[in-house]
């Protein structure tokens, strides 16, 4: 029996993460049984009447702070739902920057837990006491960390055996080996004048697979080139690389 991945996401708005969890492939998966997930409301382990999550900054300054006790009430009930301690992320443009690598390696984790901040951000303590990581889509600040969640969600599921069609897929995916994909086509065979390469309608497959790889090594060096500054090319991949510039008439 194949293992299903548990996903608890603590959050301000639910419905946000249920409703377009039910999509693409996070619904598919869903269906499917590969991966639970299910939202916490820090609202609901509030003790006061009007379900206080946030209170003002000591020290002053604008906006609100998230409130550590129902954020960490909200954790410790998600935890009971696992069967060993989860991983416990904080969405933050503090943390670590999502990559591949990193999706590959948390795709492996039996279950998770993704804390979704508002305002200001949640108080420290938390961070110190329930936290075992802070990760970022990316240099920027968004209102908060429902669709950072989402995102890192449907990159974690993916990644699920059975989630894709053709789990080839995810192993030709930009990123999955250092490099950019490679352009795809399909019908019609020329558009607007624009015809599709013929190496694709060749049949060939050691032809074809030598094309992706050198238009994988261009583009990357294109568009990317710190990716390639980081991965170790082999004699192939060289030899590949400078074709393409100079068909290109790059150099």
């Amino acid at each position: 029996m194949s293992r299903v991945m548990r996903i608890d996401v603590v959050t301000l708005f639910p419905e946000l993460i249920q409703d377009v969890s039910h999509y693409g492939i996070l619904g598919r998966a869903l269906k499917q049984e590969l991966c639970v997930i299910e939202c916490w409301n820090p609202r609901d382990f509030t003790t006061d009447s009007y379900k206080t999550v946030d209170d003002r900054p000591y020290g002053g300054g604008p906006g609100m702070v998230m409130m550590v006790e129902p954020l960490a009430k909200a954790i410790q009930a998600a935890r009971q739902r696992h069967s060993r301690r989860p991983r416990v992320v904080y969405l933050s443009p503090q943390g670590k920057t999502v990559d591949q690598p990193l999706l590959q390696q948390a795709a492996g984790d039996a279950g998770m837990i993704f804390i979704c901040g508002r305002y200001e951000g949640v108080d420290e303590r938390l961070l110190e006491t329930e936290v075992d990581e802070q990760w970022s889509i990316g240099d920027y600040v968004l209102a908060g960390g429902e669709l950072p969640a989402l995102v890192v969600i449907e990159a974690l599921v993916r990644l699920l055996p059975g989630a894709l069609g053709n789990q080839a897929s995810s192993e030709q995916d930009s990123f999955s080996d250092g490099l950019l994909d490679c352009g795809h086509y399909t019908r019609p065979e020329v558009y607007q004048g624009q015809a599709a390469p013929q190496v694709l309608l060749s049949g060939h497959h050691g032809e074809i697979n030598r094309w992706r790889l050198k238009q994988a090594l261009g583009r990357t060096w294109d568009r990317r080139p710190d990716l390639l500054a980081k991965r170790q090319l082999t004699e192939q991949e060289r030899l590949l690389l400078d074709e393409y510039k100079q068909e290109t008439g790059e150099h």
